[in-house]
């Protein structure tokens, strides 16, 4: 992607979760969490998207307090508004509520300067979905391995 730069990506999601659309959303953020994001101190593992009298918010996505920061830093891990059209919100509070679903943050990035970050609706993984995503991924690997070894 052109005039992108990756600050972090949620691995984890695509493991505990099957990922089926994404979106793309703006982050409302305050001075101290932009200079902590660009030290790149954040950690999406444990987030989600909720919603909040018709807006949308990021929970528990966790942006370090900036060290150099004075008294009035942020809170680590305060409720962060996601900056999406009036359609697309209600599109998906229709698909949570319908299908039961979860919109889960997968990437933090930079586009054109702006902090932007990539949701997606996601249904959980059962036990056994988790066991065949392992399965793949290390007969993928074995594959490779192979494939190395006989050149």
């Amino acid at each position: 992607m052109a005039g992108t730069k990756l600050i972090v990506d949620n691995r984890k999601s695509r493991f505990e979760y099957e990922l089926l659309d994404k979106f793309e959303a703006g982050l409302q953020l305050v001075g101290s969490e932009l200079k902590s994001i660009r030290a790149g101190q954040v950690n999406l593992k444990d987030s989600y998207v909720s919603f909040i009298r018709d807006e949308a918010f990021l929970q528990s996505a966790h942006i370090s307090a900036f060290e150099a920061s004075s008294y009035n830093n942020h809170e680590p891990e305060r409720l962060r508004k996601l900056l999406l059209h009036r359609e697309e919100i209600d599109r998906l509070q229709a698909v949570i509520k319908e299908k039961g679903l979860s919109l889960i943050p997968t990437k933090m990035y930079f586009k054109n300067g702006k902090v932007k970050i990539e949701i997606a609706l996601g249904r959980g993984k059962k036990m056994g979905d988790k066991r065949e995503s392992i399965k793949t991924r290390d007969a993928k690997k074995e594959m490779a391995r192979q494939l190395k070894k006989s050149r």
